[in-house]
């Protein structure tokens, strides 16, 4: 029996979107000296709010705060009583968590049901977990030494989530913070910034400042800045690491992907076409980990194809507020166009393109779920990071072979293998450069295990009890 469809929009009348914000600095919003910028809805292109530009003297002011928030304050703190503030924000995320996951998919454009089931409660147990570090760095292996000032700067992909990635772990080593949100996507931080004064976090603690590139070259960059941690494309993170090498500065970087997902012909097929479906088209593709090189065994190339295609006919594009609604809007005009730039080379290119038939709404920004067949290494589309739905198929006969491909890309932040053999998950698996390798799974991620790449995918790692490297000294003395 089937059903027909019906919307199931969530409301937006938990979320109170205020006309314009300002920066918080110093536990309070101020007004920034520079300009202003709009933040709008990718689904419908509406403008949401006007949101405030930082400038130097703002990135300076942000920073002194941290300071002497550092000083006087939280770095003498005893680590049960930082526990205590991180266990609240933990609490507050979790009750405030449908307003959180709304106004990420009004703001972001992601579906609902992702917001609401995977970051926001991935973000409350990355503050609950790090809590519960706070009081016991000495066992950690990495010193008991916090650094100073943590400058942050993340992407609009995972907006809440990036933000507790980065600011639970440097809280809970004693660690005060500024960040920055992407230009796109800055709501979520503004609310949590609010959520930061509700649990009565002492003033200059977290930061939290807005603004595009130049603001975030501004903080990375600043003389004052302890620690720098970054998630975004790769070319951003290389110029980063060109702007602070020769200084003292502790750097971690968490850049593109172009992952394998690797399914031999042994492998539960059903189960890994969920896999396919999740590792590329969750979040619109726009996933740094993302499966975005499927790599199938040759006899069973033909029965996944057609189970896969079968599968992308089910998916429902639209309305993020929507709770039946797989695939949400693309984060913004500028992206949408480097998605379909990359698409139409890899149709000039010789692969063949198919995407499910699918009416798409006439404002916002959207691409359907599309998967390239007929893909060899030497093209764009498999070599490149679209960040975006559009998925690359090649194919293998041994092992050997799969691994050989998996590994000849740039980028190695993680990877995925589908099998009945527990031997062969293990043994591919040590053979894969990759950060993090699912097997028999994608896209699970969770905070006591470690994140991040190799090669051109970055360094450094965010999460578990690696995550605390980062934001501690073994020896010596912060400024």
């Amino acid at each position: 029996m089937t059903f027909e469809y019906a919307p199931a929009p969530e409301s937006r009348a938990i979320v109170d979107i205020k006309p314009s914000y300002g920066l918080f600095i110093n536990g309070e919003f101020v007004d920034g000296h520079g300009k202003s910028f709009k933040t709008i809805s990718p689904a419908t292109e509406e403008v949401l709010a006007e949101v405030a530009e930082a400038d130097q003297a703002d990135v300076d002011a942000a920073i002194k705060a941290a300071r002497r928030a550092y000083t006087r304050v939280w770095s003498r703190m005893p680590g049960r009583e930082r526990a205590k503030y991180l266990y609240r924000i933990a609490r507050i995320l979790q009750e405030r968590g449908r307003e959180l996951a709304v106004l990420e998919s009004i703001d972001n454009g992601k579906p609902i049901k992702e917001s609401r089931d995977v970051d926001v409660p991935i973000a409350a147990a990355h503050f609950f977990y790090y809590a519960g570090w706070a009081d016991k760095l000495e066992y950690s292996g990495y010193g008991t030494q916090s650094l100073g000032v943590a400058g942050q700067v993340i992407p609009w992909n995972f907006p809440l989530l990036m933000l507790a990635w980065k600011i639970a772990p440097a809280l809970a080593c004693g660690n005060t913070v500024v960040l920055k949100p992407a230009e796109t996507t800055p709501l979520t931080a503004l609310l949590f910034a609010e959520i930061c004064q509700q649990a009565d976090l002492p003033p200059g603690v977290v930061n939290i400042i807005t603004g595009a590139g130049s603001t975030g070259a501004t903080l990375v960059e600043h003389p004052d800045v302890d620690k720098v941690a970054f998630t975004g494309s790769t070319a951003v993170g290389k110029a980063i690491a060109r702007a602070v090498a020769g200084s003292d500065k502790k750097v971690t970087l968490e850049l593109g992907g172009k992952a394998a997902n690797i399914v031999f012909d042994d492998a539960p097929i059903d189960q890994a076409i969920e896999g396919i479906v999740n590792g590329i088209f969750f979040n619109q593709g726009h996933v740094c980990c993302a499966g975005s090189r499927l790599l199938v065994q040759e006899n069973v190339y033909d029965e996944v194809l057609e189970r896969l295609k079968r599968r992308m006919s089910t998916l429902r594009v639209g309305d993020p507020l929507d709770k039946n609604t797989d695939v949400g809007a693309i984060n913004s005009a500028e992206q949408l166009g480097r998605i379909r730039e990359l698409s139409e080379v890899g149709e000039a290119e010789g692969s063949e393109r198919w995407s499910a038939p699918c009416d798409l709404p006439s404002n916002g920004f959207w691409f359907p779920p599309t998967v390239f067949t007929g893909v060899s290494q030497a093209h764009r589309i498999a070599r490149e990071e679209i960040f975006g739905p559009v998925l690359s198929v090649l194919t293998f006969r041994t092992p050997a072979e799969a691994i050989e491909k998996a590994n000849n890309t740039p980028y190695g932040l993680s990877a995925g293998v589908w099998t009945d053999k527990g031997s062969r998950i293990l043994k591919v698996a040590n053979a894969l450069r990759a950060g993090v390798v699912w097997a028999n799974t994608f896209n699970k991620f969770d905070p006591t295990s470690p994140f991040g790449g190799y090669k051109e995918s970055g360094y450094g790692r965010e999460g578990g009890r690696h995550g605390l490297e980062a934001y501690l000294s073994p020896h010596g003395t912060a400024k």
